[in-house]
This record gives C-alpha cells, sequence and structure tokens, in this order.
C-alpha cells in the first residue's frame, strides 16, 4: 500500500525539465493580467457607450454597447478561470 501511494505521488508533469519554466510561469501570469485589464477597459468604454446611446435614442449603437458589455464580462470570466482551470487539469491528471 506505501508503494503505490509513493508512485501515485511521483506522477505528473516535470516543469523543471524546461529550461525557463519559471520564466513561462511569469510571462503567463502578465498574458491574464493583461487579458484582465484589457476586459475591465472594454467593459467601461462599452458601458459608457451604451448609456450614451440610449440617452441619445441611437437604439442601433445601444444594442451594439450591450452586446458588447456582455462580451467583455464573458472575456473576463474566461480570462479570470483559464489559471484556475489548468491548475485543476495538473490536479486530476495523477488521479486518472
Amino acid at each position: 500500500m506505501h508503494a503505490r501511494s509513493q508512485i501515485r505521488a511521483d506522477v505528473g508533469p516535470d516543469f523543471g525539465a524546461v529550461r525557463g519554466a519559471g520564466d513561462l510561469g511569469s510571462v503567463v501570469g502578465a498574458l491574464l493580467t493583461y487579458g484582465l485589464i484589457v476586459a475591465v477597459l472594454m467593459l467601461i468604454v462599452s458601458a459608457t457607450t451604451w448609456a450614451i446611446a440610449s440617452s441619445s435614442g441611437s437604439w442601433h449603437t445601444a444594442q451594439k454597447a450591450k452586446l458588447g458589455c456582455l462580451v467583455a464580462i464573458g472575456g473576463a470570466a474566461l480570462t479570470g478561470a483559464a489559471l484556475t482551470w489548468a491548475n485543476w487539469l495538473l490536479d486530476i491528471g495523477p488521479h486518472l
């Protein structure tokens, strides 16, 4: 029983085998940060456009701005969940 648990603990990706794996982690973290910043900025721009277009009676522009808000929220959610999803996949790998 002890040997089996020892084998299961050693199963997993060896990120130390690749040179620059630490740098890759920081690059991915920076890209996720930029993705979230862009999504929040697009949400601000779309919400402002939606408010101005609705108050001036431009329904077509208001519809496009509303769609932009939904896309920005979806992009922020997907970007924020990407790291959690990748960590979950790496964690479930040894259990398969």
